[in-house]
């Protein structure tokens, strides 16, 4: 019985001490961070433009619209009913943010109808095209939509355009693969430029999206001619990619021939990491021309990220690389340790002998010059 009442005490004292340190300790540091919002893609006026109603809801992207715009990297989406100031005339005005300019060319190409003429001017953005009462422009990471009613004023979204959101570096690079495409008798507005899969189908792309290889970051333009045929240009981002793909390519298109599919006069070229595909009514001489009058151009471009299996093939050579130095240097410093310890040790213990610490051993040298079978031993000075 004295041990059960000694026992309960000091378990009492034992649970204090346990949580004390709990209740004692100061609360946890906390780091606040201060994340300013984003300014609204569409601004509440523009020049004598007010905005009136926001339309987002009601004209946002259909499904299909949707995929492809996402694939191409959409980032923001606004749209909004403008008024101009003492006048009826209003423009319905739609906006992309793309996450770089790349995306937002694709986008502009899928948005663009064949109607579409160029806007000579005045100049919008990096390129525009009208139809109608109608424009589309595209500037930098930015796609805008305007329908005007009551009236065209084209140069008034001048102000709109400047308050598009910009992009710098990488992201701000116009598309290289376009800037390929031959200009003599190219039909401008029938570019289309496709990212994924989606858009390609979408945009009419001839080939079956699924051997095009768009998981390796392929980009592909597609582009009529004046009273000939479609050009494609398929760039990827290494000749073994563009090789492997450009022959499951030509494969396809033998398939299909095979089975009495009809692609007109066919032209298949490879150079480097592009791929060339002529099809349609052109003449052999007429494709062959074409296809090999198409060049790879050698400027470095930075805006599209690496496949996974070529940053694989770097971060595996690199390793190797890097184990191999460190093997060469840690073999270095083991020689340099044992060298200084058994020559150190050596010499210490001469010279514990009371001998000089460094000598050169006894040998025997053959006097040739001595009587035959004569040795001469010849010690070194102490």
């Amino acid at each position: 019985m004295r041990f059960k009442f000694l026992f309960r005490p000091l378990l009492g004292v034992s649970l204090l001490l346990a949580i004390s340190p709990a209740f004692g300790q100061s609360p946890a540091k906390t780091s606040v961070t201060l994340v300013e919002p984003a300014a609204p893609l569409l601004p509440k006026q523009f020049g004598s433009w007010q905005q009136q109603a926001d339309l987002a809801a009601a004209a946002g992207p259909d499904a299909t619209a949707k995929d492809v715009l996402l694939e191409d990297g959409l980032a923001r989406f606004a749209a909004s009913s403008y008024k101009r100031d003492s006048s009826a005339e209003t423009i319905d005005i739609k906006a992309y943010q793309f996450a770089d300019a790349t995306g937002a060319f694709s986008a502009f190409t899928y948005l663009r109808s064949p109607e579409d003429r160029p806007l000579t001017a005045p100049p919008l953005g990096t390129s525009a095209v009208q139809k109608g009462d109608s424009l589309l422009i595209w500037n930098g990471v930015s796609v805008i939509a305007a329908a005007f009613q009551g009236g065209r004023h084209f140069a008034d979204l001048s102000d709109l355009v400047s308050l598009m959101p910009k992009a710098s570096g990488a992201k701000g690079l116009s598309p290289l693969l376009p800037t390929m495409l031959p200009a003599k008798g190219l039909e401008a507005e029938t570019l289309k430029y496709s990212l994924g899969s989606a858009g390609y189908e979408q945009m009419g792309g001839l080939l079956p999206a699924s051997i095009i290889g768009f998981d390796k970051s392929a980009e592909v333009a597609t582009a009529k001619y004046t009273g000939r045929g479609t050009l494609t240009l398929l760039l990827y981002p290494t000749p073994q990619i563009a090789g492997d793909h450009g022959r499951q390519i030509e494969a396809e298109l033998n398939k299909q021939i095979a089975a009495g599919h009809s692609f007109g006069t066919v032209k298949l070229r490879r150079e480097g990491s592009l791929v060339v595909l002529a099809t349609g009514a052109w003449t052999p001489a007429q494709a062959k021309a074409i296809a090999e009058s198409t060049h790879l151009d050698e400027q470095l471009s930075w805006n599209k990220p690496m496949p996974l299996e070529f940053h694989a093939e770097v971060q595996k050579t690199a390793s190797l690389l890097t184990s191999i130095l460190q093997l060469s240097g840690a073999l270095a410093l083991i020689a340099l340790v044992l060298g200084f310890f058994f020559g150190g040790g050596r010499a210490t213990i001469r010279v514990l002998q009371g001998k000089p610490a460094a000598t050169e051993p006894e040998f025997l040298r053959i006097n040739l010059r001595g009587a035959p079978g004569e040795t001469t031993t010849y010690k070194p000075l102490r």
